[in-house]
């Protein structure tokens, strides 16, 4: 996994110890140096970086003050030679704070925090866009459904039909098989030839729960489900 960095600093020779400490690891790539915060809002405003390495003191606006102009920066390492600084600095949740001069063994530690959050994030991201959509058998093909697109999922005749928002396929798995695989949160099972999306339902009368222009029959063992989430 490669790691695309900034550099934000007025003073060369600490652009000279990162670029050297970095030439280490060879996933990280250097995008562009910056000797003010002033250029670094510039080029964010075209492009962008996985993480920048961000001076505090700095002429015109400082390191803190910088970051708090962006509406949703990168990941942050602090290198300054001003310790005083750091309580704030992780108020703005910066991965970590390197205090001038800092060594190859903390730089790589710093790193190694930066590593660890983006793994992370991109754990939470794949969990959220895997938990949205639903794989299925059927027709001869493995189908991805977004869960947001189903309407209600039918049993006729010994088999199963998802019904959509465009479409209606028939699926090789069970009505059970999706009882479990569909999230509790918004799929419930209302009779025992179908499960329905709660968020999809217009209206209940008497024993019948409206989907778009469908009639779906509400049995009485399972009309408790419903109810529990009225």
């Amino acid at each position: 996994m490669n790691l695309s960095y900034l550099i934000i600093d007025d003073e060369p020779i600490a652009h000279d110890i990162i670029m050297t400490y970095s030439a280490e690891l060879e996933y990280l790539k250097l995008k562009k140096q910056c000797y003010t915060a002033l250029e670094a809002i510039n080029y964010l405003q075209k492009s962008s970086v996985d993480f920048i390495f961000l001076d505090i003191e700095m002429p015109r606006l400082k390191g803190l003050d910088f970051l708090k102009t962006l509406q949703n920066p990168p990941e942050v390492i602090i290198t300054t030679a001003y310790q005083e600084y750091a309580l704030e600095g992780y108020e703005l949740n910066v991965v970590d704070y390197l205090l001038k001069p800092f060594s190859l063994e903390r730089f790589l530690k710093a790193i190694g925090k930066l590593r660890a959050s983006s793994i992370k994030s991109d754990k939470i991201e794949t969990n959220s866009v895997v938990s949205k959509t639903l794989f299925v058998k059927g027709n001869k093909k493995l189908h991805q459904f977004i869960l947001d697109d189903i309407l209600f999922v039918e049993s006729i005749a010994g088999l199963v039909k998802i019904h959509c928002e465009s479409q209606i396929i028939t699926a090789s798995e069970s009505l059970s098989f999706f009882e479990t695989a569909l999230p509790k949160n918004n799929f419930i099972r209302v009779h025992k030839s179908f499960i329905v999306a709660f968020n999809k339902i217009n209206s209940i009368e008497g024993n019948i729960a409206h989907i778009s222009e469908h009639k779906i029959p509400l049995g009485r063992a399972y009309k408790m489900n419903l109810k529990g989430l009225i």
